[in-house]
């Protein structure tokens, strides 16, 4: 790294301590992630547990920090250990969607994100909820997420993130953006995409009160974060519906857009009370249809 790189890195960093204490300040908890899907060679080493000491050492004692959230079971052995009272959360990337899966590790976290593919099924999130509760644990939902449900290439594109820096100096023979995109460019698999994703408007999040403890807006990569928080916390969104989610698919439906005005306002308690037998409906496919514009036209 030479001199004007680490004047970069100085630069960044001040940025971002400051923006941190401004948070504090205004009582807003910080949640640490240490979730990458893989962690390769030091996922046990003692350099890895001691860097995530320091780490949060120095946010809880600096920033208040409160959650860290991580898919290594280690990861959260080691803060339990190390640091009492501190929330461990079990990531959205462990894919946690039974009791069962809970409960194996329930030794080592203190909270779950749910496996995003059942965001629509209410008997199923009271079933989780049940198990929490009884176990003295929270639950919480990943809001916005723009993956497709089931996607078979997810553990392999998370893999891809976790390593992107090593990827990065490499020779490589393709790029990958994602199974879905691909999927998603024909023009007979879009009319599918309301009934396999999962996200939750902002406008039906109120659906939600007392099955989560909260939500977790991913905006990691996406292009406007500021606009993502402000659609969830105003409670409503008046765009492109696909800007909301990371990863969007705007460019996969270009020139068409999904206009969330004309969205049905019973759409998140339809879906999340549905059967979710989709072979027999056609309630998801006939709402994007009346929610489709093209803007090139």
């Amino acid at each position: 790294m030479g001199p004007k790189d680490k004047k970069s890195c100085n630069e960044m960093e001040s940025v971002l301590f400051g923006d941190l204490s401004v948070l504090h300040e205004n009582g807003i908890a910080l949640n640490l992630l240490v979730n990458g899907n893989c962690f390769g060679k030091d996922a046990l080493s003692r350099s890895f547990y001691q860097q995530i000491g320091d780490t949060v050492d120095c946010l809880r004692n600096d920033y208040g920090l409160k959650v860290v959230t991580t898919t290594s079971p280690l990861a959260a052995k080691f803060l339990k250990r190390n640091f009492p009272g501190l929330d461990c959360r079990a990531s959205v990337n462990m894919e946690i969607g039974t009791p069962e899966g809970m409960d194996y590790v329930s030794e080592y976290f203190d909270s779950f994100y749910l496996k995003r593919e059942y965001n629509r099924d209410r008997r199923w999130i009271v079933k989780m909820r049940r198990w929490a509760d009884d176990h003295g644990k929270k639950m919480y939902a990943l809001a916005n997420s723009g993956c497709l449900n089931f996607c078979s290439a997810r553990t392999f594109h998370d893999n891809l993130v976790a390593h992107e820096h090593e990827i990065r100096q490499k020779t490589n023979a393709f790029d990958f953006y994602g199974i879905c995109k691909l999927w998603l460019k024909r023009e007979e698999k879009r009319e599918l995409f309301l009934q396999n994703s999962n996200f939750i408007r902002p406008e039906d999040t109120g659906l939600y009160e007392g099955l989560f403890d909260g939500m977790k807006l991913a905006t990691r990569i996406h292009h406007n974060p500021a606009a993502v928080t402000e659609a969830y916390f105003s409670g409503q969104w008046r765009g492109n519906l696909l800007d909301l989610l990371e990863p969007d698919h705007a460019e996969s439906f270009h020139p068409v857009i999904l206009d969330s005005r004309l969205m049905p306002e019973n759409f998140g308690q339809t879906v999340l009370n549905c059967r979710n037998d989709c072979d027999c409906c056609t309630y998801c496919r006939e709402v994007l249809h009346k929610m489709t514009v093209n803007v090139g036209e």
